[in-house]
């Protein structure tokens, strides 16, 4: 979908905590790493990092993929839970989840530093 001609855009926020960890290895780490920053240089997509620097964590720590497009209606929150994926799209529930993106967006650094930090920790591993 990111490969297409003209693609859809996409952010993902990570938190740095998500960049620490090294399942599968170093080896494992370091390639998610630089596929991270391989793939932010699509037009595209914009990666973004919470760093550790005392700021709070909007949200619980799971998943959260939000879907929306040009009708509203069809808006979807797509979360991972213990027990599975869940989907929502009720707009109650869809206005809490913006709301919890919009405050990780607020925390979260601008895209260049956010690369700088990913760089950072894959030579560091």
């Amino acid at each position: 979908m990111l490969y297409r001609e003209q693609p859809p855009p996409y952010t993902a926020i990570v938190h740095e905590a998500a960049l620490r960890m090294q399942f599968g290895g170093r080896e494992v780490a370091r390639a998610q790493l630089r596929h991270l920053t391989e793939i932010s240089e699509q037009p595209a997509v914009t990666v973004r990092v919470i760093p550790f620097d005392g700021t709070s964590f909007p949200t619980t720590g799971h998943a959260v993929d939000y879907f929306y497009g040009p009708v509203p209606a069809l808006d979807t929150v797509e979360v991972d839970t213990a027990h599975g994926s869940e989907l929502v799209d009720g707009a109650g529930r869809l206005e809490l989840y913006r709301l919890v993106l919009d405050r990780m967006e607020a925390v979260a650094l601008k895209p260049a530093p956010s690369l700088d930090l990913i760089r950072r920790r894959a030579q560091d591993i």
